[in-house]
């Protein structure tokens, strides 16, 4: 790793830190003389009150305050950078957009365990090996028992040792090794064992939970449009300078193909390549096509690894191993240096939005960090996000389209059906409707492959008393319970409360508690009971905890294995099932009644995407959306698959009642025991923010949506406005008169989701 500083010793210096302590900001700390200065980037141990943190240096040359007594450094970690400076002043920029300052910035780009280890930490294996010059056979003399000799006939075949586990699964006992060491015929090594989240699979081509599917070889031929779009974005990479480039590809067009090839150009000339995933779902798929074509050159970065396959992931990366990183989007902090091209996969999808402190949107940080490179950043989608489109109509953005499928396969025909009559007809308590079940009987009888989409886990979504209409509601949370079936249990989806069902009401106790409401666990139920000779899985944040379980799951898809699959959103995104000629999307409109300006931006993106899924093979595909409103313009341009009638209504609403992208919002939200005082202080904040300059329109304040979360309760105002810096700025000042509301004041920037 280069360093920046010097590595002698001085006199005495002052450093700037960053520390892991939300909305502090830099802290000047005295390096004590005698004591080599760390550089930008390293890690510093370091007094904060009566405890001691660790932090990352932001300004190796620092000033101290005028009439301030400096602590000094309790140690210095590196003498060379600990994390690029590039990365620093990303988490920096980072810091400052969103409000939340350095320290939880760079703590983000920190590999696990950083805070609170001394040092990094490798996993080691202890390794036997002949010393160099001596030989299996030792000369006449030399007595050799037959096990020493069995020992050194071994180690004369591994040129690079063995391992002493596995030389004692073949008999070499410990005993056996020390002995020929004190001989000098051999020597034990400790080496360093990178834990590999690929694992053996990956590199020899065999499925694995990576997903490596046959497009990895390379060897498919490019579509007329996916050489035109390769040509272009090549191009812009060889410019050597900073674009973004939207590619807005419908679904199953060969965006990953066209990334692939790209990246095997940036790689070839020199430079480096990050690609940014929106889920950890889809990550192994992606990575493992990567991981394929381009060896063990390529890196995974997200949180389903453990943390050890992390911190090694991570080491790869920053010493320069590794030409390509995968990854969700803390990624986007990854240590690559020299790189030339930033991909940022369904760039659209709300997970790229961080929902706690720092709450960074990937995709516009990925975007800083490719114009800090001076690289090229490739937005690909199905359904850009209004901000992208919006960017691409002022000409900020450049676009390349994939108008057409691979092969010219036609889009999946999509039928509407309204549910006000299917519930007339057969009453309201049916998930599938007549025209759903007949189709899926009709692609089992053809030994295809069905997806179903509901986007509400559990089995139950209310549990309430036919007596008085009370539910079980959430003690924490302003939510009622939502009954898991198989768990038996009404769980809280916020914080995560749990109860049994009781055998009475808690309210009038009455004996008759009633379930209302279906989600994802009792459509799987019912799809099971309708066809019981299909073979039936179920992907949700339920089925898919345990590590590997989604790719499993997906690789059963891929060979064939399961006949129909139901999930939330999480079977939507990016998945390529060739098998899959029917989706049925119960419930489409579920997320439209939300309070929350994206709601119908959200509804077409899911609806166009899981869409997306059916007909990707050879046989022509079909869609049934099943909805209440068949006539809302989200769920009609979704059947349409038609985007820019979408985009023209949407922006069309989001200007009459100035949302993004029309206009910049921040969303603050108060935090304290009872509604009353949240209110009171939101109040008295708004007050502030509204004196320290007329820079936005502030709304609010009022009850959040979601009122109460963890026994919190929640008032929230909106700042709106054109100018972020300065709206950022008031609301930062105002939050240094109050101190004392710091702690419970959240603060968002460019919100994914305002409930």
């Amino acid at each position: 790793m280069p360093s920046s500083a010097s590595k002698t010793a001085n006199a005495s210096q002052v450093i700037g830190v960053g520390v892991p302590v939300p909305g502090l900001g830099l802290l000047s700390y005295r390096v004590p003389a005698g004591v080599a200065c760390p550089p930008k980037g390293a890690r510093v141990r370091v007094p904060l009150g009566n405890r001691i943190v660790t932090g990352c240096v932001v300004d190796p040359h620092g000033v101290a305050p005028d009439g301030t007594t400096l602590r000094d450094v309790v140690e210095v970690l590196d003498l060379e950078p600990f994390l690029p400076p590039l990365v620093v002043d990303l988490a920096l920029w980072v810091g400052e957009y969103y409000a939340s300052g350095p320290g939880d910035a760079l703590a983000v780009a920190m590999p696990p365990g950083t805070r609170k280890a001394r040092r990094t930490t490798f996993r080691t294996v202890r390794i036997a090996e002949l010393v160099e010059g001596a030989t299996t056979r030792p000369a006449t003399g030399a007595l050799v028992g037959r096990r020493q000799r069995e020992a050194l006939d071994r180690l004369g075949e591994h040129v690079g040792g063995v391992t002493l586990p596995d030389l004692a699964t073949h008999g070499v006992s410990l005993g056996t090794i020390q002995s020929l060491v004190r001989r000098g015929l051999v020597r034990v090594r400790d080496q360093i064992v990178e834990r590999d989240p690929f694992g053996p699979a990956a590199d020899s081509g065999r499925s694995s939970h990576w997903s490596i599917t046959p497009e990895a070889t390379g060897d498919r031929e490019l579509t007329a449009e996916q050489q035109t779009a390769l040509r272009q974005l090549e191009a812009r990479v060889a410019a050597g300078a900073f674009r973004t480039v939207l590619l807005h590809g419908v679904t199953g067009s060969g965006k990953t193909e066209v990334y692939l090839r790209l990246a095997g150009a940036v790689a070839a000339a020199g430079r480096r390549v990050l690609v940014l995933v929106p889920e950890i779902g889809l990550t192994p798929a992606v990575a493992g096509l990567f991981r394929s074509r381009f060896g063990t050159r390529v890196a995974v970065q997200h949180s389903g690894l453990s943390d050890g396959e992390r911190h090694d992931q991570w080491h790869r990366i920053r010493r320069g191993d590794v030409d390509i990183v995968v990854g969700t989007r803390s990624a986007v902090f990854a240590p690559l240096e020299r790189v030339g091209l930033v991909v940022v996969d369904e760039e659209h999808d709300g997970s790229y939005k961080q929902e706690d402190a720092p709450r960074y949107h990937g995709r516009d940080v990925a975007i800083v960090r490719a114009r800090m490179e001076r690289a090229l950043a490739v937005l690909g989608t199905a359904t850009p996000s209004l901000e992208s489109a919006a960017n691409v109509r002022a000409g900020r953005y450049e676009i390349v389209r994939l108008a057409r499928r691979v092969l010219d396969r036609p889009m999946a025909a999509v039928r509407i059906v309204d549910m006000r009559k299917e519930y007339a007809a057969h009453g309201a308590d049916i998930a599938l409707s007549a025209p759903l079940v007949e189709a899926i009987a009709d692609r089992l009888a053809r030994r295809e492959q069905v997806l179903v989409l509901l986007n509400r886990r559990g089995f139950a979504v209310v549990i309430f008393c036919r007596e008085c209409g009370a539910s079980l509601e959430c003690p924490h949370c302003s939510v009622s319970l939502t009954y898991h079936r198989a768990a038996k249990r009404a769980r809280c989806h916020y914080c995560n409360y749990a109860i049994g069902i009781p055998k009475a009401c808690g309210q009038c106790g009455g004996p008759y508690l009633e379930q209302s409401g279906f989600g994802t666990e009792r459509l799987e139920l019912e799809v099971r009971e309708r066809f019981p000779g299909a073979r039936v899985a179920r992907v949700d944040r339920d089925t898919v905890r345990r590590r590997g379980a989604m790719a499993r799951v997906l690789t059963d898809v891929a060979r064939g294995a399961i006949d129909v699959l139901v999930g939330t959103q999480m079977i939507a995104k990016g998945h390529d099932f060739p098998a899959v000629t029917l989706v049925g999307v119960v419930s489409a409109d579920v997320g439209l009644g939300l309070a929350d300006f994206r709601a119908s931006e959200r509804t077409f993106q899911l609806l166009t995407q899981v869409v997306g899924r059916s007909g990707r093979g050879s046989v022509p595909g079909e869609a049934i959306v099943q909805t209440l409103y068949p006539h809302h313009y989200s769920i009609q341009a979704a059947a349409a698959q038609d985007y820019e009638a979408f985009f023209e209504r949407e922006m069309e609403f989001r200007t009459s009642m100035q949302y993004p992208p029309a206009v910049a919002l921040i969303n603050v939200v108060m935090k304290a025991a009872s509604i009353e005082r949240a209110m009171a202080d939101a109040h008295a904040l708004v007050a502030l923010v509204r004196q320290h300059g007329p820079h936005g329109r502030v709304l609010g304040p009022a009850p959040a949506p979601m009122s109460k979360i963890r026994d919190e309760y929640r008032a929230q105002f909106f700042i709106k406005g054109s100018r972020r810096r300065l709206m950022r700025q008031a609301l930062g000042r105002a939050l240094q008169d109050r101190q004392d509301l710091r702690r419970r004041t959240t603060v968002d920037v460019d919100p994914v989701s305002v409930l």
